[in-house]
């Protein structure tokens, strides 16, 4: 029998572009519910307890969760069906808005046990949606047409990045939390009502392992074996590892810029502008010929745009740089989900992207981490540079170790 990953298509009664609109309309949903929801509980929880070790804490109460259900998430997604694990993240959000908006009314206490509680929630959620939406691109996308789909996705994601928390943000301001938690409900609900129209019913496949711990091991054994998803895989990790300047932009601004929150919403919307437009250039032309050189060559100018926005001292030279960084950042993303989705089996893809989430995830908060004690043994500026530095050594290093990367075509697997 054919694979269903060489024909994404036989079991859809939509057409790709339809199908892909309509899976868009579920990652707008639920994501900008998602980051609606974080700015909301983040102002609530400072809002009660004045205090920023419980702020930080809200990242302990997601990442939690979101660790321990990943990889049997990833695991569900490949045995089950796609589109009810997607659903049931979305009424995940609308739930846990709804719950949250109950605390805000103060009909429910106490409040911070609570809110902690509907944050761990929000951590299972995401557990599911990343290895759902992944699993179902794959399969409603022709191959052909990954690297333009991936691009046009990439730059929606990063608007609703944008978007998200500037809507949370107003509507705190404007009409309070419980009204702010309510429209993070009701983006969950168009997630949801993008998911209920989509087309992919899963075929069973006799090769599949029905145990976890089986499964969970067929999938790291793939990763392990597949040497172009293990560079790709670790060459993100480590790079957003040393490049997480923005996780101390708020001190850079006020040590280094001496600027206040204006400088600060600048600097933030800066690399997702650059990021937005660059995807949406990559959906028209996309980089099918010496894909490999675009994607170190574009890690490798991130290093150098974050290595100029540490020595910077000026705003809006500082503002260039994180856009070119944004830019450079967009073109490997772009390349790096279009290798991912052609080169994993249907089968596969709940799996690798559970994996790819975990490794990325906890790259994520350790580089923030990193950032942060490095600012504190170095100084601020020198910090920035060394991260800079280290994101283009790595470059160099996956050049090196990985050689049949550089010559790598999209072309020639698509």
């Amino acid at each position: 029998m054919k694979n269903k990953a060489e024909t994404p298509l036989n079991s859809l009664k939509m057409n790709p572009s339809k199908a892909f609109r309509t899976l868009l309309l579920y990652r707008i949903g639920a994501t900008l519910s998602y980051q609606i929801t974080m700015v909301a509980v983040g102002w609530h929880i400072y809002e009660i307890t004045n205090s920023v070790v419980s702020l930080g804490l809200i990242g302990l109460a997601e990442l939690v969760p979101y660790f321990l259900l990943a990889l049997y998430a990833g695991h569900a997604v490949d045995h089950y069906s796609r589109k009810l694990i997607a659903a049931i993240a979305c009424l995940i959000h609308i739930g846990v808005a709804l719950f949250l908006t109950a605390i805000a009314l103060g009909w429910v206490a106490p409040p911070v046990p609570l809110i902690y509680t509907a944050i761990a929630l929000i951590g299972a959620g995401r557990a599911l949606l990343r290895p759902a939406y992944t699993a179902i691109f794959g399969q409603i996308i022709p191959r052909e047409h990954l690297p333009r789909y991936t691009a046009y996705a990439s730059s929606a994601f990063q608007i609703c990045v944008v978007a998200g928390p500037g809507l949370g943000g107003l509507m705190i301001g404007f009409a309070g939390l419980e009204w702010t938690y309510l429209l993070a409900g009701l983006c969950g609900a168009i997630g949801l009502y993008g998911i209920t129209f989509i087309h992919a019913p899963q075929e069973k496949m006799s090769q599949l392992s029905g145990h976890f711990f089986k499964s969970f091991l067929e999938g790291f054994d793939y990763v392990r074996k597949h040497e172009l998803i293990l560079s790709i895989m670790a060459l993100d990790m480590f790079a957003v590892l040393f490049g997480g300047a923005v996780s101390i932009l708020p001190a850079f601004v006020k040590e280094v810029l001496d600027a206040g929150p204006e400088a600060l919403g600048i600097l933030r919307a800066a690399p997702a502008a650059g990021a937005v437009i660059t995807g949406i250039y990559l959906a028209k032309r996309p980089l099918l010929t010496d894909s490999g050189k675009h994607l170190l060559l574009s890690v490798g100018g991130f290093g150098l745009a974050i290595i100029a926005f540490g020595l910077s001292s000026d705003l809006w030279v500082c503002a260039v740089f994180l856009f070119i960084s944004g830019c450079c950042d967009s073109v490997s993303v772009v390349i790096r989900g279009s290798i991912m989705q052609l080169t994993t089996p249907d089968h596969m893809r709940g799996r690798i992207s559970a994996i790819n989430g975990i490794f990325i995830g906890s790259s994520n908060e350790l580089g923030a981490l990193e950032s942060g004690i490095a600012a504190s043994m170095m100084g601020l500026v020198p910090s920035v540079v060394f991260g800079g530095v280290a994101t283009i050594a790595i470059v160099l290093i996956t050049y090196r170790l990985a050689p049949h990367l550089s010559k790598l075509h999209l072309k020639d697997i698509s």
